[in-house]
Order: C-alpha cells, then sequence, then structure tokens
C-alpha cells in the first residue's frame, strides 16, 4: 500500500510541476529599478549569499519571486538535482531543507549563517536590500 501511495503522489508531483514553473514565469514581478551606484551595492552585497533550493518547490517559488522583485543577483543552487549541492547543504546547515539562504558573513570560510523558511528568508532580503535605490 505504501508503494501504491508513494507512486501516486509522485505522479501528482509530475503532473504539478509544469504547470508551477509556468505559473512562476507568469506571476514573477517585474524588478525594482536602482541607480547604477545602488545596483552595484548590492550586486557586491550578494556576492556573499547562495540560495538553495528545489525548482518546483512551492515555497522556494516564492522566495525565487521575491528575490527577482527586489532585483538580487543571488546564486541558485539546485540541492535537488546537484549532489555536491545537496552535500553543502547537508554539511553546513546541518538538514536537508528547502529554502535555505546561505549567508556568508566575512572572509573566513566558517563565518556562515544557514537561514531557513521562506518567510525568514524575504524577510531578511527586505530588510537589507529594499531600502537601497
Amino acid at each position: 500500500m505504501k508503494v501504491v501511495i508513494r507512486y501516486f503522489f509522485r505522479f501528482v508531483r509530475l503532473l504539478l510541476a509544469p504547470i508551477m514553473l509556468i505559473s512562476e514565469t507568469l506571476t514573477t514581478p517585474k524588478p525594482m529599478q536602482r541607480s547604477a551606484e545602488g545596483q552595484r551595492e548590492v550586486d557586491a552585497a550578494c556576492q556573499q549569499l547562495a540560495l538553495y533550493q528545489f525548482r518546483t518547490c512551492p515555497f522556494c517559488i516564492k522566495v525565487r519571486k521575491h528575490i527577482r522583485k527586489l532585483n538580487l543577483p543571488i546564486e541558485l543552487r539546485d540541492a535537488q538535482q546537484v549532489q555536491q549541492h545537496r552535500d553543502a547543504l547537508l554539511s553546513g546547515g546541518g538538514k536537508i531543507k528547502v529554502p535555505c539562504l546561505r549567508i556568508a558573513s566575512g572572509q573566513n570560510e566558517n563565518d556562515v549563517e544557514w537561514m531557513y523558511e521562506s518567510d525568514a528568508i524575504n524577510d531578511y532580503l527586505s530588510k537589507r536590500f529594499a531600502d537601497i535605490s
């Protein structure tokens, strides 16, 4: 019975994945506009950030939309398809849960914060980047 349930949900995910990706494309807001100097500042700050995500995870889609709205060039790392990113998420964050924002605080490789939960990530990004113009 467990096998039947597992395959049922895999089938549902298979059907819903393209719909979710098309919906993301159609409903993603236009990026905010900044001055050239403000955008350079944002670009430099975003070099310290990486988002670990699954392509069709609804919470990851929510964070990607917010990233686009704020016009942030954050590196997206697919922890579902790329084993190297999955291993980094597990060893650094302690669990394979997405979305997860990796925030490098300084030059030291060990100075890293791992932020889970889409609402917490969106709040952090808004507080840090929304006022830069």
